[in-house]
C-alpha cells in the first residue's frame, strides 16, 4: 500500500516538474511580431497591417506590435486598419516610436483602437481634425461648411466609440478631432489616452509582462518578457506603393512625367521619353490620389502642362513658357492641403527652374529650326551653286550634290566648266544662271 502511495506521489511530482519545464520552454520560445508603419496611412499600409494580423493569428505570436509614426492619411485606409485591430483575435499593441515620432490625424484613431497604447519619449499624439479641400481665394464652396460639419461629427462619434470601448479618455479624443488637441507622451499618460511610456522595444516588452487585455470577449494575460522579436517587413509591392505616396516622391514623379511627355511632343519619335513620362505621370497621379491634395494646386500644374504644350506647338516666343513656369511654381507650393504633408520648398524651386530651363531650350531649338534654311527638296536646291558639265545652249547637264542634273540656261549661253546658280526648278529640270550674274 505504501509502495503504491509512493508511486502516486512520485508520478504527481514528475507531472508537475514536466509541466514547469514545458511552461519555461514555452516562455523562452515565445515571440512577438512587429510591424513598422511609417509615413502616410494609405491602402498599402492598410494591406500591410491586415497581413500582419493574419500572420500573428496563424503563427501564434504572443501579440502584434505596430510601431507607428504617421502624420495621418486616408480615412478609408484608417478605418480598415481600425476594424482589423478591433476584430483581431490576438492582442494588438500600438507603440508610437521611435523618439520624435507622432501619431497624428488618422494615427490617433489607430492608436486608440489598440488593446495597449505605448509611446516613446519625445513623441506626440493628436491633431485629428478632418481636412477639407476648399479652393483658395474663392471662399468656401456652397455646402462645404455643411459637409465639413458632417465629416467632423462623424469622426467625433467614431473616435468616442473607440475610446469608450477601450476605456480611454473620450473627452480628449473628441477634442483631438474638434479642436486639433495634441499631447506629449507624458500628457497623454496623465490624461488616460495611452497606457505606458517605453524607451524602446525591449523596455516595452518588459512593461507588458503580465498585462491583461480583453481580446474577442476573453481576458488574455501577456507574457512578453524576454520574448523574441520577429520583425515583419513590408512586401516589395507594399513598400513600392507606400514609398510613392511620400509627398516629395509623388511630386518628383509628377514633374518627371510632365517633362517626359513634353519632350515626346516636341520631338516625336523619342518613344523612351514618352513611355517613361507616361508611366511616371500615371504613378504620380495615383500617389496624389492617396494624399490630401489641394485640387487648385493640381489644376495649376496641369495648366502649366497645357501652356508648355501650346508653346511647343504654337511658338509664343517664350511667353507661354514663362506663364507655365509661374503656374507650375504656384501649383507646387499649394499642392497639399495640410502642414503634415508638404513638398520641400527647395525641391519645388529646383524642379521648377529645371523645367523652365528645359522648355526654354526646347522653344529656342524650335525657333532656330524655323529660321534655318531648308536643305531638302525643291527649296533646298534653289540658290545652290553647280558646275556645268556640258555647254548649256540653252539645255545641258550640270553637276550638283554629287549628281548630274538636266538644266536649262536662263536667257544666255553657258560654257562647260562654268559655275552656275540654281534659280528655279521645273519637275526634275533645273533653271540656272551664271553664278557671277546672280
Amino acid at each position: 500500500m505504501r509502495l503504491k502511495k509512493g508511486l502516486v506521489v512520485s508520478f504527481a511530482i514528475s507531472i508537475i516538474f514536466l509541466a514547469n519545464i514545458l511552461s519555461a520552454a514555452a516562455q523562452v520560445t515565445s515571440h512577438v511580431d512587429v510591424l513598422v508603419v511609417k509615413g502616410a496611412i494609405n491602402p498599402a499600409a492598410a494591406d500591410y497591417v491586415a497581413r500582419g494580423i493574419e500572420a500573428v493569428e496563424r503563427d501564434g505570436a504572443t501579440c502584434l506590435i505596430i510601431q507607428l509614426d504617421t502624420p495621418g492619411g486616408l480615412e478609408s485606409s484608417m478605418r480598415d486598419i481600425v476594424q482589423g485591430i478591433i476584430n483581431a483575435k490576438v492582442p494588438i499593441v500600438v507603440y508610437v516610436s521611435p523618439q520624435g515620432a507622432r501619431a497624428a490625424s488618422a494615427g490617433v484613431f489607430i492608436a486608440l483602437a489598440a488593446h495597449v497604447v505605448a509611446m516613446a519619449p519625445n513623441t506626440s499624439i493628436g491633431a485629428a481634425h478632418p481636412v477639407g479641400i476648399p479652393l483658395p481665394g474663392a471662399g468656401e464652396p456652397a455646402g462645404m461648411e455643411t459637409l465639413m460639419e458632417k465629416a467632423t461629427n462623424d469622426a467625433v462619434a467614431y473616435i468616442r466609440s473607440i475610446a469608450a470601448q477601450k476605456g480611454r479618455n473620450a473627452e480628449w479624443a473628441e477634442s483631438a478631432v474638434r479642436d486639433n488637441a495634441a499631447a506629449t507622451e507624458r500628457e497623454a499618460l496623465e490624461l488616460g489616452v495611452v497606457d505606458l511610456i517605453a524607451e524602446d522595444l525591449d523596455d516595452l516588452l518588459a512593461n507588458l509582462e503580465g498585462w491583461q487585455v480583453e481580446v474577442a470577449g476573453e481576458e488574455v494575460t501577456l507574457h512578453t518578457k524576454g520574448a523574441k522579436i520577429n520583425r515583419v517587413p513590408m512586401s516589395p509591392v507594399e513598400r513600392f506603393l507606400h514609398t510613392i505616396t511620400e509627398p516629395n516622391i509623388a511630386y518628383i514623379l509628377l514633374i518627371v512625367g510632365i517633362n517626359g511627355l513634353l519632350l515626346e511632343l516636341s520631338a516625336p519619335g523619342a518613344s523612351v521619353a514618352g513611355v517613361a513620362g507616361g508611366i511616371c505621370l500615371l504613378i504620380g497621379l495615383y500617389a496624389l490620389g492617396m494624399l490630401p491634395v489641394n485640387y487648385a494646386g493640381l489644376l495649376l500644374i496641369l495648366l502649366a502642362l497645357a501652356l508648355f504644350i501650346l508653346d511647343v506647338r504654337v511658338p509664343g516666343y517664350g511667353f507661354l513658357t514663362a506663364g507655365g513656369v509661374i503656374s507650375l511654381l504656384l501649383g507646387s507650393l499649394i499642392l497639399f492641403n495640410t502642414p503634415f504633408y508638404a513638398v520641400s520648398r527647395s525641391l519645388v524651386v529646383s524642379l521648377t527652374l529645371a523645367s523652365g530651363l528645359f522648355f526654354a531650350f526646347i522653344i529656342r531649338s524650335a525657333l532656330q529650326a524655323q529660321r534655318r534654311r531648308v536643305t531638302t527638296g525643291r527649296e533646298g536646291l534653289i540658290g545652290e551653286v553647280a558646275i556645268a558639265r556640258t555647254d548649256l545652249d540653252p539645255e545641258g547637264m550640270v553637276f550638283l550634290h554629287g549628281e548630274l542634273w538636266n538644266a536649262v540656261a536662263d536667257g544666255e549661253r553657258i560654257e562647260e566648266g562654268e559655275r552656275v546658280r540654281v534659280v528655279d526648278m521645273e519637275g526634275l529640270k533645273l533653271k540656272v544662271k551664271k553664278a557671277d550674274k546672280f
